[in-house]
């Protein structure tokens, strides 16, 4: 695919809208709880800066469904933002209008603004043809720099990308896809996968799609629990998908004769409620109490998991080996985390709970690529289109 970088164009002087990602979490007082993926978008605001560019900056917040929320507001951000540039942010109370055509006009080189959530429009999740009109009329260059929504057809990710000429990637989606395919597309060998979390049909196209082209996949969390009841181990209480019996079975015969072998965990820590300070124990995996459920993988699975990692030149991780969120039952998935960071492998990590699981673990730092996308990255790895990328296909 052609895709031009922000690098390649001359934005100099230019009106460049930036579809940003910042969909950030906040408290009940509109304090940003995480900045990371403001931080994230840095390179490419300093370099629209440096450049001379007159910046339109533009995101969703939360799931305001077409209407004006104002806990769901962007103003918290243009603060932040201020704050992390060290100059100030101009905000805007809308996204399209006159209000916005003014503010816009205004912008010096150099300049920033910020418009308000683009959710606050139902036109745009529709991908509305009136609204991206509208959005691109205050635009002379279009980039996009969120990962994070290009697997939405949206007027602020396919829409104005169609309409305005000149159009590039911004220097985090460049980066997002130069690290995703130097993981999928021709990683070094051999590539292990760790893949957790609860459920095997959240990640049946994912598991389908890249079978093959692992070496090693290594499966934790709840969704361990489906496989292993495939395999004829008891999982006593456990929670099993009963429909993704036979499908893990095919996955299963399929490693056995294929290249990707499927490690599943030999042992678990298990208890009876999934509760702080509930009495845990650790079981063979055969040995699995009728009344107990299997919450996360044990000590011996932990060293099997952990041998196969020091092996790997390529690591993908998505999903948590157990509830991690709750200490008894966090010690696999921190584990584990270390074990990827201490890795010399090209180590990609996505999704939300992974990404938090890494930093719980205080080691993003040993991780060689960290995605900012959620759905966008599994979307990825099930070797779909993502419209937010195609849209910038020249």
């Amino acid at each position: 695919m052609a895709i031009k970088s922000i690098r390649e164009i001359n934005i100099k002087g230019k009106r460049v809208f930036f579809r940003f990602d910042f969909n950030v979490p906040l408290d009940s007082t509109g304090i940003i709880k995480d900045d990371t993926r403001i931080r994230r978008a840095l390179p490419t605001i300093n370099y629209a800066i440096a450049q001379g560019a007159k910046s339109v900056l533009t995101s969703h917040l939360g799931r305001p469904k077409g209407e004006r929320k104002p806990e769901m507001s962007l103003r918290p951000v243009a603060l932040r933002l201020s704050e992390l540039l060290g100059r100030e942010v101009g905000f805007v109370d809308d996204c399209i209008g006159s209000q916005v055509k003014e503010a816009v006009a205004a912008i010096p080189d150099g300049g920033l603004v910020m418009l308000e959530n683009l959710r606050f429009h139902p036109g745009e999740t529709k991908n509305d043809p009136e609204f991206a009109r509208a959005l691109a009329s205050i635009s002379d260059v279009y980039v996009n720099d969120a990962f994070g929504t290009a697997h939405r057809a949206h007027a602020s990710t396919v829409g104005i990308a169609e309409l305005v000429k000149e159009k590039a990637a911004g220097l985090l989606l460049t980066e997002e896809l130069e690290n995703l395919a130097k993981a999928f597309s021709n990683p070094s060998r051999p590539v292990v996968a760790v893949f957790g979390g609860a459920k095997v049909s959240d990640k049946l196209s994912v598991l389908t799609n890249i079978f093959d082209r692992m070496d090693v996949m290594l499966i934790g969390g709840g969704m361990a629990n489906t496989f292993l009841k495939a395999k004829g181990d008891p999982i006593g209480a456990s929670k099993v998908e009963e429909d993704m019996l036979g499908t893990a079975c095919e996955m299963l015969a399929s490693g056995k004769t294929g290249r990707c072998e499927v490690r599943l965990p030999v042992d678990v820590l298990v208890a009876e409620n999934m509760d702080e300070g509930s009495q845990v124990k650790i079981v063979d995996i055969k040995s699995v109490p009728t009344e107990a459920m299997a919450l996360d993988i044990g000590p011996q699975t932990i060293e099997l998991f952990k041998q196969e990692i020091k092996k790997a030149k390529t690591i993908i991780w998505n999903g948590p080996m157990g509830v991690f969120e709750i200490v008894e039952f966090s010690r696999g998935t921190m584990e584990i985390a270390k074990a990827v960071a201490e890795s010399a492998a090209f180590s990609v990590v996505g999704g939300g709970d992974t990404i938090r699981a890494v930093q719980q673990a205080g080691v993003a730092e040993g991780i060689s690529y960290i995605s900012t996308g959620g759905g966008a990255f599994m979307e990825f790895m099930e070797g779909k289109t993502l419209p937010g990328v195609a849209a910038l296909e020249s």
